[in-house]
């Protein structure tokens, strides 16, 4: 591969829309500390490659979400595509059918059409497409995770049985036990983003999601750079260099 794909979907702290909320500004901020991927733009930045970033918090619209609540399972925590409860089950925000409409059509669609239009681009260069989906996690689960065991390890690769190689997911193994690191396969976070327009369609279009314990650059409980940052970041990109000479 020339080149990937390189989603971003939680880095940004941005609520564009302040329309609905029922908490205030501290509030808010808190929640935004504790849920997003901070820094993620950055650890997983590529002169090289196509980055589709989000630049709005997930807390104002989640693009990793279905848009329909019913295909969504974390929407039965208020934490579906618009997120109306908190990690914590409080109420944050009311979501009208015209407030939905809106945010759905003028952010989580401009979006997607935005990473379906670089995967096509690929294909079109190409032949083929590999979407690295790139986030973080905490190292003790948030209240409304699925998978609440608290040895959770350094790295999480998540998968799709149709759209991730088992090269990749041997690649990816080879990777980090030979960096040391302990690695979750489709644990503690499964799955990884494909355009609905290529999903379980085109195997011509791979992806594979790779989340960074947090514990590994940022000091505890902030969203402060640790001294292992940089080292983490040279990870990333290797990790990113390496998914992208794997033949398929």
């Amino acid at each position: 591969m020339k080149q990937a794909v390189i989603h971003i979907p939680h880095s940004s702290t941005r609520i564009p829309i302040l329309e609905g909320y029922t908490v205030n500004g501290d509030f808010l901020e808190k929640e935004i500390l504790k849920l997003t991927d901070w820094y993620t733009d950055d650890l997983f930045y590529s002169e090289n490659d196509i980055i589709i970033k989000a630049n709005f918090s997930r807390i104002f619209c989640d693009p990793e979400r279905f848009a329909d609540d019913e295909q969504e399972v974390m929407a039965r925590f208020g934490m579906g595509v618009l997120y109306t409860k908190s990690d914590e089950g409080k109420l944050i925000r009311d979501i009208t059918p015209e407030l939905r409409t809106k945010i759905l059509n003028g952010y989580y669609w401009v979006h997607h059409n935005a990473l379906t239009n670089a995967v096509k681009n690929q294909l079109d260069e190409y032949g083929q497409s590999l979407i690295i989906d790139g986030h973080s996690f905490p190292h003790i689960p948030l209240k409304r995770s699925l998978d609440k065991n608290l040895n959770r390890p350094d790295f999480n690769i998540g998968t799709d049985l149709f759209h991730t190689s088992p090269k990749l997911v041997e690649a990816s193994e080879t990777f980090f036990n030979d960096r040391g690191f302990s690695l979750g396969i489709d644990w503690p976070y499964t799955g990884s983003i494909v355009p609905l327009e290529y999903y379980r369609k085109n195997p011509n279009v791979q992806s594979i999601m790779l989340e960074v314990n947090r514990k590994l650059y940022l000091k505890e409980d902030s969203n402060e750079k640790s001294e292992s940052y940089l080292e983490i970041k040279k990870v990333v990109g290797e990790f990113v260099k390496t998914m992208k000479n794997i033949e398929w």
